[in-house]
């Protein structure tokens, strides 16, 4: 009797157990793939500047554009004169052509005193009433997304978007 009871017993465990086993999520692997776990997330490093941007996955083989960024004053004689630059570094899509442009992730660098002067009206940057926002900062340097940068809602832009919504940019 105890031997039967025993045996109900162990058979409803393992059918529980089974059935546990079987309504579990399983990773699956195409037959022949390799079985290597990707990031969903690259990174560009910027050590001259001191700050890194967290990517999609999509952006592995990106290019870095390097141009500059101007500050204007506006002068009675001369109109809008540029007194002071700053770097801007592009982050770009590696799908990018000349035909599909598609949008860059574009990141001023500006001083603190740059940054402070800003906040207080001494320049503007384009022609835009609206001020570049911050994305991070750390004892030198501000870092900031143009204001209007997507405003021509190139291709990519809701991806951009979205990498900007987790807050990529990390300053060290």
């Amino acid at each position: 009797m105890i031997k039967n009871k025993f045996f109900w017993i162990a058979l409803i465990f393992m059918l529980v157990a089974l059935i546990i086993y079987l309504g579990t999520p399983k990773k699956t692997v195409a037959p022949g793939a390799p079985n290597t776990a990707v990031p969903e997330t690259i990174s560009y490093d910027n050590s001259q500047y001191g700050f890194s941007f967290a990517l999609a996955n999509s952006w592995r083989g990106y290019s870095v554009i390097s141009s500059e960024w101007r500050g204007l004053t506006t002068d009675a004689q001369n109109g809008e004169v540029a007194t002071t630059t700053g770097p801007l570094i592009s982050i770009r899509h590696p799908l990018w052509t000349g035909e599909n442009p598609r949008q860059d992730i574009p990141i001023m660098v500006l001083t603190i005193y740059q940054w402070n002067e800003l906040q207080q009206d001494k320049f503007h940057i384009g022609a835009a009433p609206i001020r570049p926002s911050e994305l991070g900062r750390n004892d030198k340097y501000v870092f900031a997304l143009p204001a209007r940068y997507n405003f021509a809602f190139p291709t990519g832009y809701e991806e951009v978007e979205q990498i900007l919504q987790a807050k990529p940019l990390k300053a060290y």
